[in-house]
């Protein structure tokens, strides 16, 4: 146990200084987009920080510390946040999952020729939340950090990207602020980044969007129990099984429990700022064990894939909201 402490407590060094950045320069960035940029230049410049008997303790962060933070992710969402929104929000939130997923497999695979962690990496980063999905997906793909490293690259780009467009694009959109906070919610990458665009729109759309959000990451546990069992029989009896995301079924019994019990609100708020605190130890984990030689090896394709993933979010999730709204409204 006491192996673990050294790296443990770098990974933990480096998630202080990233939620300290997050909260106080206010841009809508992710403590995790901040851990895993400080991970990789400090393992970059400093090789050695990541090996020798600081190794265990980082390993521990970037597999068990994750899980159980994905696990307890589901604190921020309940079944009764998901019913507010309405229908329409469910649906839009369900198509553009859905058909994100399918394109970013099909485009990754058949016309770029990624292979598939990469391609299901980008694709559910873009599909659902963002660098926290991604890290999810990560060990169900068993992809490699370096695969890992470029799909929250991808995330970081264009998800900032939409988080300055969308504002700028409201006035042109015709959607109504119910209808805006949705298509905010069910297309822009990470949660930091629809809390920031909706908030530059108005308090209403970013509760909206906020929810539409939560509702689109409730989403992954689902998503990640389908994903092994479609590997699983994929990969054929002679190939390695998909691993069972038991992380899944812990954050769906956290949803269940957060929404039919009611949790004294302080200890609802220690278990967000500790699960925090995982999911950004174990970025800033993967950002200290990458090197970018391996990442460049990678190529552009991933990123062709995300704008391809971008550009589908933007067009058809705007045509998506407005058939939805207007059908169930």
């Amino acid at each position: 146990m006491f192996a673990l402490v050294p790296g443990i407590a770098l990974a933990g060094l480096l998630s202080a200084i990233s939620l300290f950045l997050s909260s106080r320069l206010a841009l809508g960035v992710s403590p995790l987009i901040f851990a895993i940029v400080l991970g990789l230049l400090l393992g970059n410049l400093l090789p050695m920080l990541a090996q020798g008997d600081r190794q265990s303790g980082l390993e521990f962060c970037k597999k068990r510390l994750l899980r159980i933070g994905v696990a307890f992710y589901g604190i921020n969402i309940t079944l009764q946040q998901i019913a507010d929104v309405g229908q329409a929000a469910l649906l839009v939130d369900f198509i553009m999952l859905a058909s994100t997923l399918v394109i970013a497999y099909l485009l990754g695979r058949r016309w770029l020729g990624l292979d598939v962690p990469t391609s299901l990496l980008v694709g559910s980063g873009s599909a659902i939340c963002g660098a926290a999905a991604i890290m999810a997906t990560e060990p169900v793909v068993r992809a490699r950090p370096q695969q890992t490293t470029v799909a929250v690259g991808t995330v970081v780009l264009f998800g900032t990207l939409a988080m300055f467009l969308y504002p700028l694009l409201y006035p042109l959109l015709g959607l109504s602020p119910q209808a805006m906070g949705i298509y905010t919610g069910a297309t822009i990458h990470e949660v930091a980044q629809v809390v920031a665009a909706g908030s530059a729109m108005g308090a209403d759309i970013a509760q909206v969007s906020v929810i539409a959000k939560l509702t689109r990451v409730m989403m992954l546990a689902p998503f990640l129990l389908l994903l092994g069992a479609w590997l699983s029989r994929t990969q054929g009896s002679s190939a390695i099984r998909a691993p069972l995301p038991w992380f899944a079924f812990g954050f769906i019994a956290i949803v269940i429990l957060n929404s039919v019990l009611s949790l004294p609100s302080v200890l609802v708020d220690n278990i967000k700022v500790l699960d925090s605190w995982a999911l950004t130890m174990a970025m800033a984990a993967l950002g200290l064990g990458t090197q970018l030689a391996g990442v460049k090896s990678v190529g552009w394709k991933p990123l062709i894939l995300a704008a391809c993933l971008f550009v589908h979010l933007t067009v058809t999730g705007l045509v998506v909201t407005h058939l939805a709204t207007a059908w169930l409204s």
